[in-house]
């Protein structure tokens, strides 16, 4: 019996589920698995470009257009995966804020016993949840009760899984729809909103391309468009 070809894919986060939902469809449509890694998409373009083995990978179409660019990965393969909402979560049962103008959501900010987030320093939501912070002018306020985690998925498992009431957390919308045990909010509310566009990509190095061209084509296509709508993703 003949190994598996595995492609080897380094990816957002906000994309997980996806992903992870159609591996059987990745299976039937080129015989080979998808084996991915998630994370904050600063650390996944830096395991790029520090030589981690790629076929493919999702970032945001900026990176990926960056990439291209500086030749990691193949222009003529970009594919848009859509675009996702920066959210807000609690912990599923616990009292909704309300966060719907910058006066409800600096309330709800100073009201949280603690705010989960993704990397502020290489995760997109974790990035833009700080610069709130600062145009809220409550910064100092709520740094000590700032919880950040590596990438979104890995904070909100944390806030379900949090023995107290009344934190919040804060990333990509997909990763808060994905994680049981908490219940989005809503987007963030007006000039603080923030939609970021992914994409999806064969890397230059990719050592089944062929191959992986197919998972981008399935990845993308209008055979996974209700599931990416599903899962926070909007075209």
């Amino acid at each position: 019996m003949s190994a598996v070809t595995v492609i080897r894919l380094l990816c957002a986060g906000a994309a997980k589920a996806i992903v992870a939902a159609l591996q059987p469809a990745f299976i039937a449509e080129t015989g080979a698995e998808v084996v991915g890694e998630f994370g904050a998409v600063g650390a996944m373009k830096a395991k790029l470009l520090a030589g981690d083995p790629c076929d493919l990978i999702v970032l945001t179409a900026a990176m990926i257009a960056e990439l291209a660019g500086q030749g990691h990965v193949e222009p003529d393969t970009i594919a848009s995966l859509g675009s996702v909402a920066t959210g807000v979560a609690i912990r599923s049962g616990d009292a909704v804020p309300a966060i719907g103008d910058a006066g409800s959501l600096r309330r709800a900010l100073l009201a949280a016993t603690a705010l989960y987030v993704p990397d502020p320093e290489r995760a997109t939501a974790g990035i833009h949840f700080v610069g709130v912070l600062g145009r809220l002018g409550i910064a100092g306020d709520v740094t000590p009760r700032l919880r950040a985690f590596p990438n979104g998925a890995i904070a909100m498992r944390a806030l379900a899984d949090a023995n107290e009431n009344g934190g919040l957390g804060c990333t990509q919308v997909s990763e808060i729809l994905y994680t049981p045990g908490v219940t989005l909010v809503g987007a963030l509310p007006g000039e603080f909103a923030l939609t970021t566009v992914y994409s999806v990509a064969v890397c230059a190095r990719a050592t089944s391309p062929q191959l992986a061209r197919r998972v981008v084509a399935t990845l993308s296509g209008p055979g996974s468009a209700a599931l990416r709508a599903q899962g926070g993703f909007v075209s």
